[in-house]
């Protein structure tokens, strides 16, 4: 049977005082109504989940081993060519907002560049629901960038405030029992995840434990084990896809596999998305590992090597796009204003006056010459003008 994608439905709890009653959920996306409770417990999947770290023998197979040294090298390539571009603000901010999206469309939240590219940068812009939730996605990321710069680890209470910042209130940790995982299309439970919160926090600890913690495995096959183990608690009412992400990111930076957060696996599961979750389903309901890591690893894999397609065709645009600056208007030419141009896709007057310390009046007469050579295209937003990168957003959109 081909099962997939599967419904995390959270936050269920009794409705009304009769406690056989139909289940409400206080998501606002799906429910569970017309579930009985006492059926619930009887028929529901319930496989406890063995604390980490697993045995050695079942994740260090031949076929892993081999797979990881591919996954490792095309890594290490990408960590080497991030640093090729000198300011790394620019990459940080055009792949995390790729990542925002991709990894949001996985949970149906839909909504596109420009959509998002608006919301950044103009003022009081009324925005829709759903590209908030992606903005906020970007803004957790770089939460947990900041927490793991400074720190050095992360605490179970970094993980709430990632997922806090990206789901935008304070519910926190689950502790209401009702939470289940559904095939959509069957409607059958083939999950449920730890319903009470003491056994969640536990498996929290350990989850943390085992991911600050240097250890014999390869840091490739520890992220698919702990993604695999983070998805299979479920600790939040919602938000866990994308916290798991946010932390696999997270993970890699913190394991000196890259140096910002420029590596997602979102786009890979975007295109694989039915084989993610039958093999999520698989590894918990058999206890084998193989299929699983080897799914993560062919995705670090893959995800590496589009990502340095990406950078090395954004370093291009950026040097051919100094040279034409430089040879068709070079009264205005500065290097840092070319760079904004790549730092800030949609730009506009005041963070160019920002960013150079020049006036209004200069700054405007600037971002005119730099659409009258084609560098760039002005577009009306209410009552702001917005200068758009098309060349940089048609590379980010690829």
């Amino acid at each position: 049977m081909k099962v997939s994608p599967y419904l995390w439905l959270h936050g269920c709890s009794p409705f009304g005082k009769d406690q056989n009653v139909a289940l409400a959920c206080t998501c606002t996306k799906y429910c569970i109504f017309g579930t009985n409770k006492k059926n619930m417990r009887q028929n529901t999947p319930r496989h406890k989940l063995d604390i980490l770290p697993p045995l050695r023998a079942k994740v260090e197979t031949i076929e892993i081993l081999r797979q990881t040294n591919k996954s490792t090298a095309a890594l290490a390539e990408l960590k080497g060519i991030a640093k090729t571009i000198p300011n790394q603000a620019m990459l940080i901010n055009a792949i995390i907002l790729k990542e925002a999206q991709d990894s949001s469309e996985i949970e149906n939240i839909i909504t596109t560049q420009d959509e998002l590219y608006k919301a950044l940068v103009v003022n009081r812009m009324r925005v829709s629901a759903q590209t908030k939730e992606v903005v906020n996605y970007r803004k957790a990321i770089f939460r947990g960038f900041d927490i793991t710069k400074k720190q050095g680890f992360l605490r179970v209470n970094d993980i709430v405030a990632i997922q806090q910042e990206l789901v935008d209130n304070a519910a926190g940790i689950r502790s209401t029992p009702g939470t289940v995982l559904k095939n959509d299309k069957t409607g059958e439970i083939v999950y449920t995840p730890p319903q009470d919160k003491a056994e969640i926090l536990d498996l929290l600890s350990n989850f943390i434990m085992h991911f600050n913690q240097s250890n014999e495995l390869s840091p490739l096959i520890n992220l698919a084990v702990l993604h695999y183990q983070f998805e299979s608690i479920h600790p939040f009412y919602d938000g866990n896809g994308r916290t798991g992400r946010i932390l696999n990111i997270l993970f890699l930076i913190l394991n000196k596999l890259i140096e910002v957060p420029i590596l997602y696996l979102s786009s890979y599961i975007i295109d694989h998305k039915p084989e993610y979750y039958k093999l999520l389903n698989q590894t918990n309901k058999t206890g084998q590992w193989e299929e699983w890591i080897m799914f993560m690893l062919k995705a670090v894999e893959s995800t590496s090597k589009d990502t340095i397609t990406r950078i090395i065709n954004i370093k291009r645009q950026l040097d051919s796009t100094l040279i034409k600056v430089q040879e068709k208007a070079p009264k205005i030419y500065r290097k840092e204003l070319v760079e904004l141009l790549f730092e800030q896709p949609y730009s506009k007057i005041e963070l160019v006056v920002g960013k150079l310390g020049v006036e209004r009046k200069a700054a405007s007469r600037y971002l005119r010459e730099l659409e009258s050579i084609g560098v760039i295209e002005s577009q009306k937003v209410g009552r702001e003008t917005l200068y758009i990168n098309k060349e940089l957003i048609e590379i980010l959109q690829k």
